[in-house]
């Protein structure tokens, strides 16, 4: 039995030094609560040792395994709160991006996965190709393919998120092979202040910043001229459903009144 297996355990003091806990380690902590223990001893593993988050175990065989404290599981609850706040805040702005889309007469979907194409590693390699997936990804309300101007918005409302995804150059070219624009949308802190500039963004995205409830241009996307959409991105379209736009709500609107008056 396991309560027969754990000979003793041994606490952890916490350090008296201050440790900075990041994302990092909230993500280690859930990784050990739902495993058997085992460690990995390596730096982060020794910063919740020292703050008390782990603490370590042995059985009777001597195998020493690490087990998540109390105040461990609290640690994770709070960041799982923060987590949650962040996504709402990102949900609600890839929401209204969607919207202002559908507002400009444009069809939209969110969280598509999209099969875009990438130049080879070096020059003369062949092409490669991978998944991206947009936070919105709009075509022109057109049957005609050369007007539909694909474009796609990534929705950012942490800073940490927005450093690391403009580290990654082949997740930015997979938008720009899949749109005609690309842009990148900025929300705010929870002081209120912009998590990003327009400096800090490539030259060839536009971006889009929130300010209070208004989207403004801080500049402008490149807009580059689009081959013929691929067949697998069309299937991809037609299988997806595209966010509800103003002309399915005036038609509700409009089937409400052509209803007999005796049942309205």
């Amino acid at each position: 039995m396991l309560a027969e297996s754990i000979a003793h355990q041994v606490p952890v003091e916490p350090s008296s030094g201050d440790t900075v806990l990041s994302r990092t380690h909230a993500r280690r902590l859930r990784e050990m609560y739902r495993s058997a223990g085992w460690p990995c001893c390596d730096a982060i593993e020794i910063d919740l040792l020292a703050v008390g988050l782990l603490e370590r175990t042995r059985s009777a065989l001597g195998h020493e395994t690490l087990r998540v404290t109390d105040r461990g599981i609290a640690h994770i609850a709070d960041s799982l709160v923060l987590n949650r706040a962040a996504l709402s805040a990102h949900e609600a702005l890839v929401e209204r991006v969607a919207r202002e889309m559908t507002r400009a007469g444009r069809i939209a979907w969110r969280t598509l996965s999209l099969r875009a194409r990438l130049a080879g590693a070096n020059e003369g390699d062949p092409h490669r190709w991978c998944i991206a997936r947009p936070d919105v990804f709009s075509i022109r309300n057109t049957s005609v393919e050369a007007y539909a101007q694909p474009i796609v918005h990534e929705i950012k409302v942490r800073r940490s998120d927005l450093m690391a995804d403009l580290k990654k150059p082949d997740k930015r070219a997979a938008y720009l092979d899949l749109g005609g624009e690309c842009w990148y949308v900025l929300g705010c802190d929870a002081r209120g202040r912009p998590i990003g500039s327009a400096d800090e963004i490539p030259v060839e995205c536009g971006v889009l910043m929130l300010e209070g409830e208004r989207l403004v241009v801080a500049r402008a996307a490149v807009h580059r001229s689009q081959a013929r959409i691929p067949f697998a991105v069309w299937m991809a379209l037609a299988k997806a459903q595209p966010v509800a736009g103003f002309e399915e709500d005036l038609q509700v609107l409009l089937t409400d009144c052509a209803m007999p008056s005796s049942i309205c």
